[in-house]
């Protein structure tokens, strides 16, 4: 483990470190990041943006979630109809459009969404930004329900053979456990609600998508695939890095999600049974 470094790391000094840990020409790659995990960094986000570009090349894919969790319902438990107070709120939640920050995700993602020629996903919560030989083709689609499975930028980044970039954060923040719940006989599902325009009319959408995982099998499930799939971490400045590939990553955790809810279910009607 590194200490705090004195020096902040470098495009070249990226650049390599890139390298080692698997990254080359032509791959199609999501990062999920923590900048101020790695320490200091010259040009911070921007550099480890041109950095990762540098190393994928002009036939790569560099990709990024940008969603918008401040376009949402705040007050998810009142239904019906409305008081004034519920109403003032949720008219002041923003409609979507391509230019509307990302909240959550981290400066690198924020950083490649505003780059001249990024291209981004029209989804109203779970947007992605992409830059690169492929970009018009893993953004194009991305339906409202269900936004993080088969059709949707994740799905097309698993059809072409992409990888995921874990840079200074865990499995907790990989969309693709999600993406491997979809396909699962029995996923923990939740709504999603957020404001659209229709033909002039700002009207509420609800839609389906799966849960939060909030650290019960995620974890989990990424470390077992990592131990079987031999997946090294390499350092980065002071962040853990693991660079993993999309399709093996979902054919295991579609397997093992699909026992650990099963259990789970199992578990569920059997302290209902006592309960009764």
């Amino acid at each position: 483990m590194t200490g705090p470094r004195t020096q902040g790391l470098t495009q070249p000094d990226l650049v390599a470190r890139w390298h080692t840990i698997g990254l080359r020409a032509g791959m199609s790659v999501i990062v999920h990041s923590s900048l101020s995990r790695i320490g200091r960094v010259e040009g911070a986000a921007a550099t480890v943006i041109a950095s990762l570009r540098t190393v994928l090349g002009p036939t790569g894919t560099l990709v990024a979630p940008t969603f918008t969790w401040q376009v949402t319902d705040p007050a998810p438990s009142r239904v019906g109809i409305p008081d004034v107070e519920v109403m003032r709120r949720r008219a002041a939640v923003p409609t979507y459009h391509p230019d509307l920050p990302s909240t959550g995700m981290g400066a690198v993602a924020e950083s490649l969404r505003c780059l001249p020629g990024s291209m981004r996903s029209a989804h109203p919560q779970a947007s992605v930004a992409a830059i690169g030989a492929r970009a018009a083709d893993i953004v194009r689609r991305q339906t409202l329900g269900f936004a993080v499975g088969p059709t949707s930028p994740f799905g097309r980044l698993h059809d072409l053979g992409g990888h995921i970039l874990l840079l200074g954060v865990g499995h907790d923040r990989n969309t693709f456990l999600h993406y491997a719940e979809t396909l699962t006989p029995n996923p923990r599902l939740r709504i999603r609600r957020f404001p659209r325009e229709f033909d002039g009319e700002r009207v509420w959408v609800e839609t389906l998508d799966v849960g939060n995982d909030n650290g019960r099998h995620f974890p989990t499930v990424g470390r077992e695939f990592e131990e079987r799939a031999g997946i090294e971490e390499v350092m980065i400045g002071d962040a853990p890095c693991r660079l993993i590939p999309a399709q093996p990553l979902v054919d295991f955790a579609t397997r093992r999600l699909t026992e650990l809810l099963h259990a789970d279910h199992s578990h569920d009607s059997l302290d209902k049974l006592r309960r009764a």
